[in-house]
């Protein structure tokens, strides 16, 4: 164990200062249900970016990141396209904006205005969201709890910790007890202050981070000054054929072992599934968890597109400057290393901390230990925060009391933190590791999401049953595909499952009436997609002939590309600088600069030309919907 006086200090410190933080936001989150689960929506953008940035540095993704980066090289930057990353393009550009124009608490509750609040299939088609956004976040929680245990195994030995302990814990489940205990940490600050807390916790580990991130990159640029990396032909050329073509035999036979398992030898085909599925997810807009409730929480759908656009900037230079100075040090002193797993093989998800542990000095290992930890507790509370949002606004003030007092909202919401917790965690025991619960949620969980969800902003005569049928066949297929499908990538039978969903999207919306007609026509003016709405704005233009639609497809389009393009020079970036390649680095701040120029004049100057609508036809932004209504007489 490297672990030094000063290292503990700065973590026990860490951990004592968010205790304390969420106990000092403890009363202004009381005040109310908004203040305690979108932080009044009064917080600043930049704050929300920056802690939406800070969640998803998680640990283990992190981990996850630096095998890649170790194994696949600079192919690598496309594999995260699995999420897909840049979904956030797509939140920038224009969906953020539609979705905060609701100004939901939650996207159970966005649903009201867009189907409306009574009928079966409303009801139905609330409870599924309600129910996916819960089984997301308990997969996630189990993900990071997994992440965080063999993550500190790594640095706190167990031979030195267990004769310290009344009980003995098998070796296979050490991790899941050091997971436990940070686990308690977590919840206690994100459930006692709420959002107030999490989003300050957030702001203090990205400054924390940022510092370890810096500190690695430079240790890595000294360790690699006049070597060069024994790596195979093409690890550095971040483009690719339908061929993997990268072999690792004659360096480090295992990571020829982990690309077969990892099922991504076909890359070309890999890739066209991913790009493929992507754009599709990304057009869903922002999931249901802590990525949604950050986009809730801004002031306005301006700073909701701001906020998004955050995201990118301060997350992917600092994340990559300690993805690839790790990497730099794993492939120059591998055979230092120990990233056995307990059944003997070659456990690449070890190297971040193996690499951590092995080469970082006093101070500096504490210093990352402590934002890496932070990086835990950032995404645990995020997503914890989500999932009470969906608990106790969706099903305790929906269903069983509505006329809940303050009081009552604040302990239910304490209650449901730690129930979520403890079933997350529970989760957490039966995972075989990080990769495999991702795999799961971002292949097949979220490809049951896709469908309906893309359908509901673009497609006037899509209703509340063809939702709700749409994502149950979506999530039902994806519960049982992990039995059927036991040896092959999520990914592959990807298409299947969005198949079965388009068809319970496309059944279930013709076996009922279109949606209420004033629903249809508050949603549109208030939240103003384009697509396919060619009935409803007729509808509008009888009744206000100056009311002029959504043009902005072909901008909104153009903007996704050149954000994209300007994601991936962010990601790229430090991997050059780091590794000393001039030329390329050169050419990528060249190309990075002109797209910044582009954007500014295509998607940053337009931010407040918001869509002007006149008194007598503006919607509120919660509507108050009829129990009944007109049906709407659109052709169908």
């Amino acid at each position: 164990m490297n672990l030094t006086v000063i290292d503990v200090s700065m973590i026990v410190f860490y951990l004592i200062m968010m205790v304390m933080i969420g106990w000092y936001y403890r009363n202004k989150a009381r005040q109310n249900k908004e203040s305690y689960l979108m932080g009044g929506k009064k917080l600043p953008w930049y704050m929300l970016g920056l802690s939406d940035a800070s969640d998803m540095f998680d640990i283990s993704g992190t981990m996850w990141m630096v095998s890649l980066c170790f194994v696949y090289g600079f192919k690598s930057i496309w594999i995260p396209w699995l999420w897909p990353v840049f979904n956030q393009v797509f939140n920038m550009m224009y969906l953020s904006k539609w979705l905060r124009r609701s100004n939901a608490d939650t996207g159970a509750e966005w649903l009201a205005t867009r189907f409306g609040l009574e009928g079966k299939g409303v009801k139905g088609s609330h409870n599924i969201v309600v129910a996916f956004a819960l089984i997301g976040c308990l997969g996630f929680l189990a993900y990071g709890f997994v992440g965080l245990g063999k993550f500190m195994e790594i640095f706190i030995p167990w031979d030195v910790v267990q004769p310290y302990l009344p009980f003995y814990i098998p070796a296979a489940y050490v991790p899941h007890f050091y997971g436990i205990i940070f686990t308690l940490f977590a919840m206690f600050y994100s459930i006692l202050g709420g959002m107030h807390s999490i989003v300050l916790g957030d702001a203090i580990k990205y400054g924390i981070m940022t510092v370890g991130c810096m500190a690695i990159a430079f240790t890595a640029v000294t360790h690699l000054d006049g070597k060069e990396l024994l790596v195979p032909a093409g690890w550095d050329d971040p483009f690719f054929g339908w061929q993997l073509d990268l072999d690792w035999s004659s360096i480090v036979p295992a990571a020829n072992q982990k690309i077969e398992e990892d099922g991504f030898g076909l890359f070309g085909i890999f890739f066209m599934m991913m790009l493929f599925k992507g754009v599709l997810s990304s057009m869903a807009g922002p999931s249901p968890s802590y990525d949604m409730q950050k986009v809730l929480s801004t002031r306005s759908p301006q700073e909701a597109s701001k906020m998004t656009g955050f995201v990118s900037i301060v997350l992917l230079p600092i994340r990559y400057s300690m993805i690839i100075g790790l990497t730099v040090l794993a492939l120059l002193y591998f055979g230092q290393l120990d990233i056995t797993s307990e059944t003997g093989g070659s456990d690449f998800e070890r190297i971040l901390p193996a690499a951590i542990n092995t080469f970082l000095p006093a101070g500096v290992l504490g210093l990352v230990l402590t934002g890496l930890l932070g990086a835990f507790m950032g995404t645990f509370s995020g997503t914890l925060n989500a999932a009470q949002a969906y608990v106790v606004n969706d099903i305790y003030l929906k269903y069983i009391n509505p006329q809940a007092s303050t009081q009552k909202i604040i302990t239910a919401n304490y209650l449901v933190g730690v129930v979520v917790v403890t079933i997350g965690v529970i989760l957490g025991f039966f995972a075989k590791d990080v990769n495999s619960i991702l795999q799961w949620i971002v292949g097949a969980l979220y490809g049951g999401y896709i469908a309906s969800n893309v359908l509901k902003w673009y497609w006037w005569r899509f209703n509340a049953h063809g939702f709700f049928w749409g994502m149950a066949a979506g999530i039902t297929a994806a519960l049982v595909f992990p039995f059927i499908f036991t040896d092959v990538l999520p990914l592959y039978v990807w298409p299947l499952l969005f198949l079965i969903s388009v068809a319970g999207c496309i059944l279930g919306t013709y076996t009922a009436p279109p949606t209420d007609e004033t629903i249809l026509l508050n949603f549109y003016k208030t939240v103003r997609p384009w697509g396919f709405w060619n009935p409803v704005y007729q509808k509008i233009k009888t009744q206000n002939p100056s009311f002029q639609p959504n043009k902005n497809f072909k901008l909104d389009m153009f903007n996704v590309v050149i954000g994209i393009a300007a994601q991936l020079c962010l990601t790229v970036l430090p991997m050059y600088l780091i590794l000393g390649m001039k030329a390329p680095l050169a050419v990528t701040v060249l190309i990075l600069t002109v797209l910044v120029i582009v954007l500014k004049k295509t998607w940053w100057d337009k931010l407040n030309e918001e869509p002007q609508v006149s008194a007598t036809d503006d919607a509120p932004d919660m509507p108050a919907f009829p129990e009944t209504g007109k049906v709407v007489e659109f052709q169908k």
